[in-house]
């Protein structure tokens, strides 16, 4: 083939391969378009089906009796607060110190053992969490209580806390290490001053994508925490929590309960959303004062 031939066959090729780059770029643009697209619309409904019932009363006020129209969300409000705060102080100290575990000395077969139980749990339905936390606290305890429904939500928040934690750990330069070292402190000591600062930013978004994802389950709730319409009397009594009242109201006959399911979602929406933008704005607080 002579040599114009082959600079042909070089350019047609050439082309088409960018045709090809282009075509996957467009339709990669529209998949992120439409899902997109997806999420802001269930936002937006859930917005305007709900943002109509907030009112001032509504937020502080409790359930009425079953027939009435009315009433409140505040002890659901207040209930998924205590619930997920306890989660979080169950399986966050846990999460990060096994991630630290397994970045820091993750070679040995142990280390392997245990991402692979962690990514299995990751796929457990959470419902299944439920039935464990249910047969590990409630069946002893002889009745439901907010303890057992933090306890299913821990186990829902340790593999993915410690799978990004161990992730982002590995990130931090090995020269960091070693800076460390060379200056004469112990590892344990490198690694509590200057490698979790460092991955600081990355393990608190991980642990506020495990908090959304808990704030939002109901099937753990329902065999543990098992609701209450009035306010919770301790962390050993069964509590109200908002995912369980959306489902309770959804699934009543009450067209008055439907109205509020919809403010309640709105609500839970907006607390998901809030805290994770403050986090952020106290992330870069943070970072402002120490530079």
């Amino acid at each position: 083939m002579s040599h114009p031939m082959q600079a042909a066959a070089t350019a047609d090729v050439f082309a088409g391969r960018k045709r090809t780059d282009r075509w996957m770029f467009a339709l990669t643009g529209a998949c992120t378009v439409v899902s997109v697209a997806v999420l802001g619309f269930i936002l937006l409904y859930i917005a305007v089906r709900g943002i109509s019932s907030v009112n001032l009363a509504f937020l502080t006020r409790l359930p009425r009796p079953v027939g009435e129209t009315g009433g409140g969300i505040a002890n659901g409000i207040v209930g998924s607060l205590e619930i997920v705060t306890m989660a979080a102080l169950l399986g966050v100290p846990i999460g990060v110190l096994g991630g630290l575990y397994l970045a820091e000395w993750g070679d040995s077969r142990t280390a392997f053992v245990i991402r692979y139980c962690a990514d299995v749990l990751n796929g457990v339905p959470s419902i299944v969490m439920g039935v464990f936390a249910y047969a590990l606290v409630v069946l002893p305890l002889k009745h439901f209580s907010a303890l057992s429904g933090s306890v299913a939500l821990a186990v829902i928040m340790i593999p993915l806390v410690l799978r990004t934690t161990e992730e982002f750990v590995r990130l931090v330069p090995g020269s960091i290490r070693e800076a460390g070292l060379a200056l004469g402190l112990p590892q344990w000591k490198v690694i509590l001053r200057i490698v979790l600062p460092t991955a600081s930013r990355g393990i608190i978004t991980g642990v506020l994508l495990s908090v959304s994802r808990i704030a939002g389950e109901t099937g753990p709730l329902i065999f543990t925490a098992f609701g209450n319409r009035y306010w919770g009397h301790g962390i050993l009594e069964p509590m109200a929590a908002l995912p369980l009242m959306i489902f309770t109201y959804a699934i009543s006959p009450y067209d008055d309960w439907h109205r509020q399911a919809w403010a309640a979602a709105f609500i839970l929406m907006l607390v998901v959303l809030g805290g994770n933008i403050g986090a952020q704005l106290l992330m870069r607080g943070n970072q402002g004062g120490r530079t």
